[in-house]
């Protein structure tokens, strides 16, 4: 089992309620204040869980700076008031940002027993395999 600290119990909080109040958000029409508050909490969680030298460093690599324009540059849209646009730039920049995680969130899954077969069915599971290619590191 994994040990967190009481910080990083806090962040895993804050990153669980920020995704429930943009999913919330998103179902709702893309409510605006819902998906502020999800953004906001997301962020911040991120920071309590791997602390805030590391958020930084992680956001502002040479490589990931369009990733993080285009993330956070929607984060600041959503927070305008044009929430479909700025969350269009936030998936955007979420895929990029995070798609070196993706062939390890991929491989997790399809060990799941009832997700697994689900992945390996025949639409499925080309799609699967490209977002899980572990090359896409540009």
């Amino acid at each position: 089992m994994i040990s967190l600290t009481d910080t990083q119990k806090i962040g895993m909080g804050l990153t669980g309620f920020g995704v429930f109040f943009l999913f919330f958000g998103m179902i709702l029409f893309f409510d605006k204040a819902l998906l502020a508050i999800g953004n906001v909490l997301f962020v911040a969680g991120l920071a309590f869980v791997i602390g805030l030298e590391r958020t930084f460093r992680f956001f502002f690599q040479k490589h990931k700076m369009k990733a993080t324009g285009f993330f956070l540059g929607g984060v600041f849209v959503v927070l305008v008031g044009w929430p479909l646009i700025g969350m269009i730039f936030e998936i955007y920049g979420f895929f990029l940002l995070f798609r070196g995680f993706f062939p390890v969130v991929v491989g997790f899954i399809r060990r799941v027993p009832v997700l697994g077969s689900i992945l390996n069915l025949p639409g499925i599971r080309s799609f699967v395999d490209k977002v899980g290619e572990s090359n896409n590191m540009v």
